[in-house]
């Protein structure tokens, strides 16, 4: 591997922009790269636990000064490293590759769809043994792992590049893969400050626990989400799950109810003893007002039994190292009170509903795999969509997408397997699919409140005349004549 006459320099990883997501981008300040004699553009080894390869752009004024690399979770992975850990720079000199094999993670995409993902991995610098993200019209993502490459070593892949995806063993084409989708930090948005709280509980006793035993304290064991349905809670959960390598065991309240005696109890021991075998784990308890709610309101005894039983689990957590729950609900205020105190559930934090800025933010996360035409403003949508949750804005791009291809449907043939190339790469989304989508969707943040202006009038309400008039002169004059 040819290298440049460059020197190797050590920088602290930072979360990548929302559209840097993918794209194997890494971005520096410009004087770091002038001290490196590196340009923009050029690619670069970055070195962390393994090696990956990235293009190396420009980083932002916000961002310079600082001795910082922006990656996204795909290249943190591929670098085996995570945020606020240190990466080493160089510049290498990538030859175009011959060939490319790949093998599907998370989706077996159908041969029809080669073409296309050669044409979206384009550019892209790549090592045997990294994973890379592909988005399917907007439909999703594809992941893949980098089989081979030839010649070996770091390669850029074009035009020339042949490309061969291997099927896993049981998969069909167009079927999803046994493994999931890696989840970043940066697929979530809007709430930066809440992620770096939950960061600081969570990921510090995973990593570091070496630093409680030096303060002799013990390391906080739980943390309860709160909000809104559709704000991000669960996405958090299992973003820190994929960042910290943690084991994530999911567990939706009602699942935990049985309707024998003891079996939920059971089942909930069984869960906490699994998890704890296979530290570091995050147990994430969804729903948890289904399963602890407050004892003195509820009449039946399993749920009494399974709150103390999920109490005396949560006093037990000092005992399991690398182990942290974290627990979600809606509604906080029914919730036992003993569960929220500091020694189980050590902090409580609000997930809120969305700000401007926080919904552009999810808008572009959303939409970064989605074929747009020139003119969509994701700002404008971010003013005109007050009290929209995260998963309010994912359905409106779904709905958009869904618009845009009623527009596709009289030409095509039902008669054939699949639709051609050709007319998909047509489709693109454009601001009015959006707006249309909008009278689709409705906010759920304001669902329950609902304003109508009525048509009754004073001749529909029979009888009354001394009332009607007493209203009129207290009410609607007031309103009509206030300059009198």
């Amino acid at each position: 591997m040819d290298t440049k006459d460059t020197d190797s320099s050590r920088f602290k990883v930072a979360e990548a922009l929302p559209k840097d997501v993918g794209r194997a981008i890494a971005r520096v300040d410009p004087e770091d790269l002038d001290r490196l004699k590196i340009t923009v553009g050029d690619i670069v080894e970055v070195k962390g636990k393994r090696a990956t390869f990235c293009r190396v752009m420009p980083s932002f004024k916000e961002m310079r000064g600082q001795g910082r690399i922006q990656l996204d979770g795909l290249s943190r992975t591929n670098a085996g490293v995570g945020l606020d850990e240190y990466v080493e720079l160089r510049g290498v000199a990538c030859p175009l590759a011959d060939k490319l094999v790949v093998e599907p993670v998370n989706m077996t995409p159908k041969r029809g769809d080669w073409d296309y993902i050669a044409g979206k991995l384009d550019g892209l610098p790549v090592v045997q043994g990294d994973r890379i993200r592909v988005n399917l019209f907007g439909s999703g993502s594809a992941e893949f792992t980098v089989l081979s490459t030839a010649p070996k070593g770091p390669v850029l892949i074009g035009p020339p590049t042949h490309l061969d995806i291997a099927e896993r063993a049981g998969s069909t084409s167009g079927q999803p893969a046994a493994q999931h989708q890696s989840l970043s930090y940066e697929d979530v948005g809007g709430l930066k400050p809440q992620l770096q709280r939950i960061r600081e509980m969570i990921e510090l006793p995973l990593r570091y626990p070496q630093v409680f035993e030096r303060l002799g304290i013990d390391a906080p064991k739980g943390v309860l989400l709160y909000g809104p349905p559709g704000c991000g809670k669960t996405l958090i959960a299992r973003a820190i799950a994929q960042e910290t390598e943690a084991n994530f065991f999911s567990v939706s309240g009602p699942e935990i109810i049985h309707k024998f005696y003891g079996e939920s109890e059971a089942h909930l021991r069984k869960i906490f003893e699994e998890a704890s075998r296979k530290s570091p784990s995050i147990i994430f308890l969804d729903e948890i007002d289904a399963i602890a709610p407050k004892r003195d309101q509820v009449v039946g005894d399993v749920e009494k039994r399974v709150v103390a039983q999920l109490l005396a689990l949560m006093d037990g957590l000092n005992r399991r190292p690398n182990l942290i729950v974290i627990a979600a609900t809606n509604l906080p205020n029914s919730i036992d009170p003993a569960l929220r105190r500091p020694g189980r559930f050590d902090r409580e934090i609000s997930i809120p509903i969305p700000d401007r800025h926080g919904r552009q933010q999810i808008l572009e996360i959303h939409s970064r795999g989605m074929p747009l035409a020139e003119g969509v403003d994701m700002g404008h949508l971010a003013d005109i969509t007050h009290g929209y949750v995260g998963a309010d804005l994912e359905a409106l791009c779904r709905e958009a997408a869904m618009i845009c291809l009623r527009g596709l449907m009289q030409d095509i043939d039902f008669g054939q397997q699949s639709i051609p190339y050709e007319q998909l790469r047509r489709l693109e989304i454009s601001n009015e699919h959006f707006l249309s989508a909008l009278r689709e969707v409705e906010p759920s943040a304001v669902r329950e409140v609902f304003v109508e202006v009525p048509t009754v009038g004073w001749q529909d309400v029979g009888g009354l005349e001394t009332i009607k008039q007493s209203l009129i002169e207290a009410v609607i004059w007031p309103l009509k004549f206030a300059e009198f």
